[in-house]
């Protein structure tokens, strides 16, 4: 690819984009994933959010993008996850527990600096959203070091 010209626009890429549960589930990966596709998205997107805000949206995001469970009209269709309607639900209660809405930017840090300091809503959260999970097992370490 040819590097701009001087005077040339540069067209910025946009900000990676994330749902509600993505934003608390993201500070936990841990390279696992539903496919190697699936992994080599996720480490790209957070990747980015290290140097830079995500744009928070409703519905599927760019981390579903790569799932095998997204269905082609762009809804999740996983038994495990109950499906779209339950995942609108953890949706839900991550952006009300961590106070942003669809449009919002925010931070990976801002993020983990309220999982730590939270306790209510970390409670909740692994009560709600962790209980029966199928990557509890992947997220305690880093419930650990958290302190929580």
């Amino acid at each position: 690819m040819k590097a701009p010209a001087a005077g040339d626009a540069v067209v910025p890429e946009p900000l990676v984009r994330l749902r509600g549960h993505h934003l608390i589930c993201l500070q936990f990966f841990r390279g696992e994933g539903y496919s190697e596709d699936f992994v080599e998205n996720l480490t790209a997107a957070l990747s980015r959010l290290e140097n830079e805000p995500a744009t928070v949206v409703e519905g599927a995001d760019d981390v579903c993008a790569a799932c095998p469970s997204l269905s082609a009209d762009g809804l999740c269709v996983s038994d495990e996850a109950g499906g779209e309607d339950e995942i609108r639900l953890l949706d839900a209660l991550a952006l009300e527990g961590l106070g942003v809405g669809p449009g919002d930017e925010v931070r990976m840090t801002e993020v983990r600096t309220v999982l730590a300091e939270d306790g209510k809503l970390v409670a909740r959260w692994r009560s709600v959203a962790c209980e029966g999970c199928e990557w509890a097992r992947v997220c305690e370490s880093g419930w650990e070091r958290l302190g929580r």
